[in-house]
């Protein structure tokens, strides 16, 4: 499908048009009976960096990671922009398995940003939560949702730099 971005946020949903782009998808996985995957990813150290090195370097680091999103995904993955400048990637037809597959080229691409403030090299890493629905377990969106949020939770608390997907039927890693 073919995505209209909105203009201040080029190729992301706003947050509402990625929550609704969220419950249709996870309601046609029910009915059809496909997986979907759901991924929220965080800069590490956002906030920090922006402090130290000003509003300009947090926006380059975010655009940097926006691409980085667009290019490493599928055009039929759908990506939003969540609060607290978090990200949600939307994957349909996609198993636990292709999740983390996608969150660990996601974690070693943006390893490699490079990016320069005030004459020194800034490490940027990220933090990867996702869950998914496989079979049609989970009944509600929100519990998908609820489960990325919380493994997102899991991965900056354990420092950052890193991927954890619960399942949202058990909450378990």
């Amino acid at each position: 499908m073919t995505s209209s971005f909105q203009d201040s946020e080029p190729n992301l949903f706003s947050l509402s048009q990625i929550m609704h782009l969220m419950r249709v998808e996870f309601s046609r996985a029910q009915r059809y009976r496909y997986p979907v995957a759901c991924l929220i990813v965080s800069v590490d150290r956002l906030n920090q960096l922006r402090d130290l090195y000003g509003y300009d370097a947090k926006e380059a680091i975010l655009s940097e990671v926006i691409e980085l999103l667009r290019t490493t995904t599928r055009s039929c993955d759908f990506l939003g922009r969540l609060s607290d400048d978090r990200f949600l990637a939307v994957v349909p037809h996609t198993p636990a398995e292709g999740a983390r597959v996608l969150a660990e080229r996601l974690l070693a691409a943006t390893r490699q940003l490079e990016f320069q403030a005030e004459g020194r090299e800034l490490k940027v890493t990220c933090s990867i939560g996702s869950s998914h629905n496989e079979g049609g377990a989970t009944l509600f969106f929100d519990a998908m949702l609820s489960a990325a949020e919380g493994a997102l939770a899991e991965a900056q608390s354990g420092g950052g730099d890193r991927y954890v997907a619960r399942d949202p039927g058990t909450g378990a890693s």
